[in-house]
């Protein structure tokens, strides 16, 4: 790989803003994705998932992630006091570059002689583009991010705004219709996602949401990054077991949000929050879920659901178990 691919999308270290879906690389190279917007107690909330050797990236799974980290860079774990948990998390100044989804995708463009994947991006921004989006409304995250890509790599693509985002989903689902785009391979998508849903549950889920398709080939999907800091909840939540329940979900309006949000009518729980990308968009205001995680208790009695401590999120799920409108099969 050359330098210069390398630094396809190096920014400055100490920007003013981290956001979902960023990456940072630590002064010992260690790559971290961003996972929450802004920062707590100076730190940024970040999970790693890869290491360098030279040219060559290692893609690393979560639990190997906190072994590594454990063992050789105790200084990325952080315990955090508001949400009474392990949180891999990147100081600041250990911040030697910062990768911006945005930037990255407009130097990906200007290449003079792209390469197979980024020749199915040009296509794909082109179809966006005759539904009404322009290419900056877009980003890339992950391995094109870090200019890692090989010619088997997916495509992880950001859509900054929900307008865009709204109007992103709208346009797959035309060009699904049409048969412009092809629907992902599933069975392999819920293999290496690890969820705790069967096949048939998951690939029920995802075919209504809309962000997932693939062209020519190639997986895609479209990732809701909103570009603003909310204020954090400055409530210590402290953990009391894995809870199961039933509710109705009485606002969606957040669900493809970092994390994802389900505002539910429960007699005690009224809010359940997904940290994994398996359960964003999963359900729709009405509907009736189950939902199984990790209950948390604020010191003013409030009860949330939190779904996903990492990326597998093994015995934790959402799942609809009475749609609104549709048959579920």
């Amino acid at each position: 790989m050359s330098e210069d691919r390398y630094n396809l999308s190096i920014q400055t270290t100490h920007s003013l803003m981290y956001l979902a879906r960023d990456f940072i690389e630590t002064k010992e190279g260690l790559f971290f994705a961003v996972t929450l917007n802004g920062m707590e107690e100076g730190r940024i909330i970040a999970c790693l998932r890869y290491t360098r050797e030279g040219d060559n990236y290692h893609k690393i799974p979560t639990d190997e992630a906190n072994r590594l980290l454990k063992k050789h860079y105790p200084r990325y774990l952080y315990q955090s006091s508001h949400r009474d948990t392990l949180l891999q998390a990147v100081p600041v100044d250990c911040i030697r570059r910062h990768f911006r989804p945005r930037k990255a995708l407009q130097l990906l463009l200007e290449q003079a002689r792209p390469d197979p994947v980024v020749s199915k991006l040009i296509t794909l921004l082109a179809l966006f583009r005759e539904h009404g989006l322009e290419s900056s409304d877009f980003g890339v995250t992950g391995s094109l991010l870090l200019g890692c890509h090989g010619d088997n790599s997916d495509i992880d693509l950001t859509v900054h705004g929900k307008p865009a985002f709204q109007q992103a989903r709208q346009a797959l689902k035309q060009l699904l219709q049409a048969g412009i785009l092809t629907e992902p391979d599933w069975r392999e998508t819920h293999l290496r996602r690890g969820c705790s849903l069967s096949l048939t549950e998951y690939v029920w889920h995802e075919r209504r949401k809309f962000n997932k398709a693939a062209i020519e080939g190639t997986k895609f999907d479209l990732i809701l990054v909103e570009d603003i800091l909310q204020k954090p909840d400055p409530r210590p939540w402290r953990k009391t077991g894995l809870t199961t329940i039933q509710a109705q979900i009485t606002d969606d309006s957040e669900s493809f949000s970092t994390p994802a949000c389900y505002r539910l009518d429960h007699p005690r729980i009224k809010t359940a929050l997904s940290f994994t990308a398996t359960y964003i968009g999963q359900a729709k205001q009405g509907e009736w879920v189950e939902t199984s995680g990790q209950l948390e208790q604020a010191p003013d009695g409030a009860l949330r659901l939190i779904v996903g401590a990492s990326r597998e999120a093994p015995g934790e799920y959402i799942k609809v178990i009475q749609p609104k409108g549709e048959a579920y099969a």
